[in-house]
C-alpha cells in the first residue's frame, strides 16, 4: 500500500453519492464505500474513516484504488470474488428441481435435503453431493420440499362473486340504525381441566403447567358482531342444532335489535344457517314474525374469510380463550368479562376490501360475460 491514491469528486458525482445515502435502500457496503469516497473527498485522513466509518484500512485503500482506475460506479461495485466453480451445472440443477417438485420414494412421506442428494447421485455423475449444496440451490429456486401447505381451493363462479360483492356492499354502507348489518357464527371449545395444580410464576422462572390435562367436554359459542359499531356478543351454549341457531335469531331481533326496521345478518353456508330453521323450532306464526324482521345474506362457499365475525372469534381465542378453562360457568364468566371490556374500549373490526378492490385484485377470476365470451 505504498501508492497513495488521492479521490477528487466532480459535483455530480457529490450528488449522486449524496442521493445514494439519504434515499432508498442499498447493501450496506455500497453505503460504506460511498462515505469512504465523501470521506477521502474532504480531505479526511486513512486512519480517521477507518475509524468513523467502521471498515478496515484495507477497505479505504481498495475504494480509493478503484475510483481512480476505473471510476465511481466500479468502486461503489462489487468486485468478483474468487470461488469454486458450482458443482451442479444448469441441467443438472433443472433436474433437480424437478426431482424436488415430483413424488418423493416409496415409504416416504417427503424429500429431505438428503434424500434429494442421493437421488441426484443416482441420476448423474457426481460421485457425493452435500447437502448444503443442495439446499443452496432449492433457496435460489425457492423451493422447500419438505414443507406442504393446506388451502381450500374454491370455485369462483357467477354464483361466488355475486355473494362476496353483496356481503362487501353491506360493509360499505353508511352505519344505519334502522337496518343494522349482523355478523353470525358458531366456533366449537374444549372445557380442559388440571389434573396437578399449575405452578405460578415468579421472578426468574415462567408459569409452569403439567402437560396432563383432563378433558371436560366441549361447548359452542355463537358470536353476535355489529359491522357498523363497536358491539359484539358472545352466547355459551352446550350444542348448535337447529333450535338453538332458532334461538340467536330470536334474540337478534327482539333483544339486541328491537327497535331496528330490518336486521340484514350476515351468515355462512351451514346447513343450520336457514329461515327453516326457525319453522322447525317455533310456530309458524312465531318464525314468521322473526323473519319478517330479518334478511340473510350469505357468504360463498369456503369464502367464510368474507364474514367479519371469524376476525372477532379469532381475537376472542387469542385473548381470552388461548388457556386452560375447565367449567362451563367458569367459560361464561370469563367470557362475559372479555364482552363487556371490549365494548367498553370501543373496538372495531376496520375492513379494507371493498367490491372495487375486489374487481381490480381478482379480475382474472371473475367470470366472463356471455356476449363478451
Amino acid at each position: 500500500m505504498n501508492i497513495r491514491y488521492r479521490v477528487e469528486l466532480t459535483v455530480a458525482e457529490r450528488c449522486e453519492l449524496g442521493a445514494l445515502l439519504s434515499a432508498g435502500k442499498h447493501p450496506s457496503r455500497k453505503l460504506k464505500r460511498a462515505q469512504i469516497l465523501l470521506a477521502a473527498d474532504g480531505g479526511v485522513m486513512d486512519e480517521d474513516i477507518v475509524e468513523t466509518v467502521g471498515v478496515g484500512d484495507s477497505t479505504v485503500y481498495r475504494t480509493k484504488r478503484r475510483f481512480v482506475e476505473a471510476g465511481l460506479d466500479a468502486a461503489l461495485s462489487e468486485e468478483p470474488r474468487p470461488g469454486a466453480e458450482r458443482k451442479l451445472t444448469g441441467k443438472e440443477e433443472a433436474l433437480l428441481v424437478a426431482t424436488a417438485c415430483s413424488k418423493p420414494p416409496a415409504g416416504r412421506s417427503r424429500w429431505t435435503l438428503e434424500l434429494l442428494a442421493g437421488e441426484l447421485v443416482k441420476l448423474t455423475e457426481h460421485e457425493r453431493l452435500s447437502r448444503e449444496t443442495v439446499r443452496r440451490r432449492l433457496a435460489e429456486n425457492d423451493l422447500k420440499p419438505w414443507r406442504k401447505d393446506m388451502w381450500c381451493i374454491p370455485k369462483v363462479d357467477a354464483e361466488y362473486v355475486a355473494r362476496m360483492e353483496d356481503v362487501l356492499d353491506l360493509y360499505a354502507e353508511t352505519p344505519d340504525e334502522k337496518r343494522p348489518v349482523v355478523c353470525f357464527d358458531e366456533s366449537p371449545t374444549q372445557l380442559i381441566g388440571e389434573v396437578r395444580p399449575p405452578i405460578p410464576a415468579k421472578p426468574g422462572q415462567l408459569e409452569r403447567y403439567d402437560c396432563e390435562y383432563r378433558r371436560n367436554g366441549t361447548a359452542n359459542l355463537f358470536v353476535f358482531l355489529d359491522a357498523h359499531r363497536p358491539w359484539r356478543r358472545v352466547k355459551v351454549t352446550d350444542r348448535r342444532a337447529v333450535e338453538d341457531f332458532a334461538q340467536c335469531m330470536r334474540e337478534i331481533s327482539d333483544v339486541h335489535f328491537p327497535k331496528a326496521e330490518k336486521i340484514r345478518v350476515v351468515a355462512d353456508n351451514l346447513s343450520t344457517h336457514s329461515p327453516s330453521a326457525l319453522y322447525q323450532a317455533f310456530p309458524a306464526a312465531e318464525a314468521r314474525r322473526i323473519l319478517r324482521r330479518l334478511e340473510f345474506h350469505y357468504t360463498p362457499k369456503h369464502a367464510s374469510w368474507l364474514n367479519m365475525v371469524e376476525i372477532e372469534i379469532g381475537v376472542l381465542r387469542s385473548q381470552c380463550l388461548d388457556r386452560r378453562i375447565d367449567s362451563r360457568q367458569k367459560l361464561v364468566t370469563e367470557i362475559a368479562a372479555w364482552e363487556r371490556q371490549r365494548n367498553k374500549s370501543a373496538a372495531r373490526i376496520k375492513w379494507m376490501f371493498t367490491a372495487e378492490k375486489a374487481r381490480a385484485k381478482m379480475a382474472r377470476a371473475y367470470p366472463v360475460p356471455i356476449n363478451e365470451s
